[in-house]
């Protein structure tokens, strides 16, 4: 009885899956039967963003599911199948999508324009790593700074224009619109942060480099880059001290991983916890609520100056 439950759950599991799959690649062919240009990205980040570019003009396909933590996650062969069928496939790089060379060597589209949008952008090291896999690795979250969101743009734009000329001056205007965007939400950081009383932000992820570096914020981090690395005793114990020397009130969790490290620490020290959303990935709710890099960083934003202060 068992095995048969499980050939049945098999199954459908496989079912689902493929027509997931299916449904992704059509989005892709009926792209190109509507004239429009077929975009792949790998996570959501990168989708935002496409997705501002292109508009009306490019149909965009992501790979990572809503709500699904990117770190970890791994493309399957119909992934491949579908970016074949792709004009342009947009990732952040910087080893953020650890599976990006193996899937180049396998995807057989000479004409597919790969972008890797974090290319000309400085990249931190992390200062913090705790395990020797982290060791000399360099961060990833570039788009949190968003000064670098408006470059990974830039480099997107480029590809667009390459891809789809007719329509450049069409790409290249809604590029202008969201960089002035992007510069008005660096002022309101600028300015929202400037003030604050605490500089030390204790995350459980070390995902914050790159905004701390541009807004003069220490970041303190529990975890390593990996969100599912396991802080040691001694790691947790450092933390502790360090909090309680500096009268931290604040620890920062993130939605997509267990808060259970954050809310240890937490309670060690008289803390309250608080999301602050590393733009990783949003679940269905917040897509249909209609939130987007913009609004959930100007969320960050008020969580910030609130926990701060």
């Amino acid at each position: 009885m068992n095995k048969i439950r499980m050939s049945v759950l098999t199954v459908a599991t496989l079912i689902l899956c493929l027509t997931g799959c299916q449904n992704s690649a059509d989005e892709i062919r009926q792209a190109k039967q509507e004239g429009k240009l077929a975009v792949v990205t790998s996570f959501y980040p990168m989708y935002d963003f496409a997705v501002k570019i292109g508009g009306e003009k490019a149909r965009v396909v992501n790979l990572v599911p809503a709500g699904t933590e990117p770190h970890d996650w791994e493309p399957a062969p119909a992934d491949i199948a579908g970016l074949e069928q792709a004009e342009i496939f947009v990732y952040n790089g910087a080893g953020m999508e650890h599976w990006v060379e193996d899937v180049a060597q396998a995807l057989e589209n000479a004409e597919l324009i790969q972008v890797e949008a974090s290319s000309g952008i400085t990249l931190l090291e992390s200062d913090h790593s705790h395990s020797d896999v982290e060791k000399d690795m360099c961060d990833p979250h570039v788009w949190l700074d968003p000064m670098n969101a408006k470059a990974e743009m830039s480099n997107i734009l480029d590809a667009f224009t390459a891809a789809d000329p007719e329509n450049a001056d069409y790409y290249k205007k809604r590029y202008e619109t969201y960089a002035a965007g992007l510069d008005e939400l660096d002022r309101e950081f600028t300015e929202g942060l400037s003030q604050v009383t605490d500089r030390n932000v204790i995350v459980a992820h070390e995902a914050f480099g790159y905004l701390c570096n541009a807004y003069s914020l220490n970041q303190i981090g529990i975890e390593g880059l990996s969100p599912d690395s396991e802080p040691d005793p001694a790691r947790m114990e450092e933390i502790v001290r360090f909090a309680k020397e500096n009268r931290v009130r604040t620890v920062f969790f993130e939605e997509l991983v267990s808060p259970k490290v954050a809310d240890t620490i937490a309670r060690e020290i008289g803390a309250k916890t608080q999301v602050l959303n590393p733009l990783e990935g949003l679940s269905e709710e917040q897509l249909e609520a209609g939130e987007d890099y913009m609004s959930v960083m100007r969320n960050n934003l008020e969580v910030l100056q609130n926990a701060l202060r």
